[in-house]
């Protein structure tokens, strides 16, 4: 059955490109698949098809007909998963870092899909024939919590809260440089980079706008590292390692956004040597919050720190003699 979906674009808003418009409003869609629907008159701007760089200028009403999902195709695959939290329409995971979220090209076994497809039967088919039940994604060396939905109407309603921004996002970070302040955000928009289209960009003409807060949790500034806990208030495709990057605060070991290079430059051999022995960025999403589609009771999942993680934590502690922030060290229930 197709999803007809209908979105006002009100009065008084600047003028704005329909594919644009439409990116905004269905976040979890890719650009490339909004513009497919346009081209195939599944969008309607007022009743009437239209093209993608139709320009609305207030008060029409966008139509976008999904077609329903087509069979899901990718594999069943009997690889252990950490199960946080499970009921009849969702499951909340504790995504190990190197694990894929998705069959994609390159990656074609043993994601997170292919987990999902053999531990559960009715796994919600509107994210695709690769992406059953995935609401959102981690990269595949960022660990932390996750969901996924098994059922359509549970899908719609968690997109919609991603949407708001009404989901609690936590992620800790360890970065290269000194953060003088205590908090602050960065509130600038990314988009895909102007010349290496796998990597994302506040350079760009055509960004989303990203909002990132952040908090100092401990500094090691003998080292230049600090340690970060980072709230999402948007959830664009590697929105903090830009952000930070682009502050020059480079995630440790991340080999995209500069944080493997500066790895490389630390003058504590010991410490040098556990950072690149992490082979990913140093990104960890510790909680993750929402209200439950059914039951509209608010719900929230920690997954404590890997153990990767912890070892550079704890040798940073025991030489600074400083010890974890308790939010950190204690038990996550």
């Amino acid at each position: 059955m197709t999803d007809i979906r209908r979105f006002p674009f009100e009065r008084g808003r600047a003028p704005q490109r329909l594919d644009h418009f439409l990116s905004e409003c269905l976040p979890d869609e890719t650009r490339s698949r909004l513009r497919r629907l346009i081209d195939e008159h599944e969008v309607l701007c007022d009743d009437q098809p239209a093209k993608a760089g139709a320009k609305l200028k207030g008060g029409e009403i966008v139509a976008v007909q999904i077609p329903a999902p087509v069979a899901i195709e990718a594999a069943a695959e009997a690889i252990p998963l950490s199960i946080l939290y499970e009921d009849p329409y969702l499951i909340v995971l504790d995504k190990a870092a190197g694990m894929v979220v998705h069959p994609a090209p390159g990656h074609n076994a043993g994601t997170l899909v292919n987990a999902l497809l053999h531990h559960c039967t009715d796994l919600s088919g509107i994210g695709g024939a690769l992406r059953p039940g995935i609401v959102h994604r981690l990269d595949r060396d960022t660990s932390g919590v996750m969901v996924a939905t098994k059922d359509d109407a549970t899908h719609h309603h968690l997109a919609d809260q991603f949407r708001e921004h009404s989901i609690a996002r936590r992620y800790i970070a360890l970065v290269h440089g000194t953060v003088p302040s205590a908090t602050g955000t960065i509130d600038k928009a990314i988009g895909r980079h102007p010349q290496e289209r796998k990597k994302m960009s506040g350079s760009t003409r055509h960004g989303r706008r990203a909002v990132t807060h952040w908090r100092v949790l401990q500094r090691f500034d003998r080292d230049r590292l600090t340690l970060l806990e980072l709230t999402l208030e948007t959830g664009r495709t590697h929105q903090i390692r830009v952000h930070l990057s682009e502050m020059n605060l480079p995630v440790a070991g991340d080999p995209v956004y500069g944080g493997a290079q500066r790895s490389k430059a630390m003058a504590d051999s010991q410490l040098r040597s556990l950072v690149q022995q992490l082979k990913r960025q140093a990104l960890h999403a510790r909680l993750l919050g929402f209200r439950h589609p059914h039951s509209d009771i608010y719900m929230e999942f920690t997954s404590p720190l890997p153990a990767d993680l912890t070892e550079i934590l704890d040798y940073l502690n025991r030489k600074y003699e400083t010890t974890l922030p308790a939010e950190l060290s204690a038990k996550d229930e």
